[in-house]
């Protein structure tokens, strides 16, 4: 860990989902040995409660609307602590590489001569199919899985491709996708997809609060409804994430040739 982790460097870490059981032995080692801890508002309180005391701690924490640092200033903080020659720790909620906006990070540091490297994490798409006994892809079924955020700037559309995303044989998995989720259903149908694909609405993925809200997508706006706007919240879209006979389906596919995208 020394060699991998020598004064001056800066480490982008994936958080997980939040639960701290789902940490990489890797994160968990790398957090043990920083001398400062950068993290988002997504870390969940029991990862954050596994940094050493006396290592420095310093929330930039972002959410949709409401950002406490502006990723310049963050970028500028990383800088000050790798060129004082500390070990520096950038916590990520799921993987970093994930809608982490991990290239603005690096490009910063790597362009002042910091050496800069990355610890994946479990994104919240995976977190939140285990939790809920479902398949992000299936044989036959599910061949495809994309994913996408929801986030636009105030005022925007969401500027997608509907007509690939409304592809049937893929399952989509849209991050911040609970203000847009009305959008999201209308344009999907729109563009061809069936109005009962199953859906399932994840909030708090992995954490003692979470929650699994299944339907179907013509009703994903009401289903939504008692979801904050605080909340974190991942959609699932597709037929792998329905709770059908997954054994009768698959013995149905079991035939057909596996493909990968």
């Amino acid at each position: 860990m020394a060699e991998e982790f020598a004064p001056g460097t800066v480490w982008l870490v994936g958080a997980g989902p939040g639960d701290p059981d789902l940490l990489t032995r890797k994160a968990e080692r790398l957090i043990a040995s920083a001398d400062i801890v950068f993290y988002d508002a997504l870390v969940g309180p029991g990862i954050i409660d596994l940094i050493p005391a006396g290592v420095e701690q310093v929330s930039v924490g972002k959410r949709s609307g409401r950002h406490s640092k502006a990723q310049e200033t963050i970028n500028d903080l990383l800088l000050a602590a790798a060129q004082a020659g500390k070990r520096v720790v950038r916590l990520k909620g799921g993987d970093p590489s994930v809608f982490g906006r991990s290239t603005e990070e690096i490009e910063h540091l790597e362009a002042h001569g910091m050496t800069v490297r990355i610890c994946p994490g479990v994104t919240a798409a995976s977190a939140a199919a285990a939790s809920g006994l479902a398949s992000l892809t299936l044989r036959g079924m599910a061949r495809r899985l994309t994913l996408v955020t929801a986030h636009a700037r105030a005022g925007e559309a969401l500027d997608l491709d509907w007509q690939a995303l409304a592809a049937p044989d893929a399952t989509l998995a849209v991050y911040m996708g609970r203000a847009a989720a009305g959008e999201i259903a209308g344009r999907l149908i729109a563009a061809g997809r069936a109005a009962d694909t199953p859906v399932m609405v994840a909030v708090d993925v992995s954490l003692p609060s979470e929650r699994l809200i299944r339907g179907r997508l013509d009703a994903l706006a009401f289903l939504v409804e008692t979801v904050s706007d605080d909340d974190p919240t991942l959609l699932l879209i597709g037929e792998a994430v329905g709770r059908g006979d997954l054994a009768t389906i698959i013995r149905e596919t079991a035939a057909e040739p596996a493909s990968l995208v």
